[in-house]
């Protein structure tokens, strides 16, 4: 019988560090600027990146100081992720927070860590830097497909 992945056999809590890091399949959406309609709560992505976001890689250029660089960014926690409400619906840590089983394009799964990028799920190519773009035109860049 074969052993069950880690990302089945344990809960967000019980995962190690390495295995938490490892659920993040590098698609960059979280540090997409968003929208949130007051009325409604509805949260609408854009396509401005975070200064901060490799757009070829989708990974932070300064991971470990994000925080200290940018007040706003929020680091996911087992505890915060079911309040994290704008996550993607692709996200590792909400599907797995939610029970549902990852993509067949998710690293883990496909053991191709360029998986996320080649079945279109990334941000990469697909963005533009935030210094492009004033605050409030932010509504311009609104994006449908996250």
């Amino acid at each position: 019988m074969a052993a069950q992945v880690f990302w089945r056999a344990k809960t967000l809590q019980e995962m190690t560090p390495d295995e938490w890091e490892s659920l993040c399949d590098g698609c960059g959406k979280c540090c997409l600027h968003k929208l949130e309609d007051e009325d409604t709560g509805d949260v609408f992505y854009t396509r401005v990146a975070c200064e901060y976001l490799d757009h070829d890689r989708c990974q932070c250029k300064n991971y470990a100081h994000r925080q200290m660089l940018v007040p706003g960014c929020v680091v996911l926690t087992p505890d915060s992720v079911k309040e994290t409400y704008w996550l993607p619906d692709t996200c590792a840590y909400r599907l797995i927070a939610e029970g549902l089983p990852l993509f067949d394009w998710h690293p883990l799964v496909s053991g191709d860590p360029q998986s996320v990028h080649t079945a279109g799920m990334s941000v990469a190519g697909k963005v533009v830097a935030e210094s492009a773009v004033a605050e409030e035109d932010l509504e311009d860049y609104v994006i449908r497909w996250v």
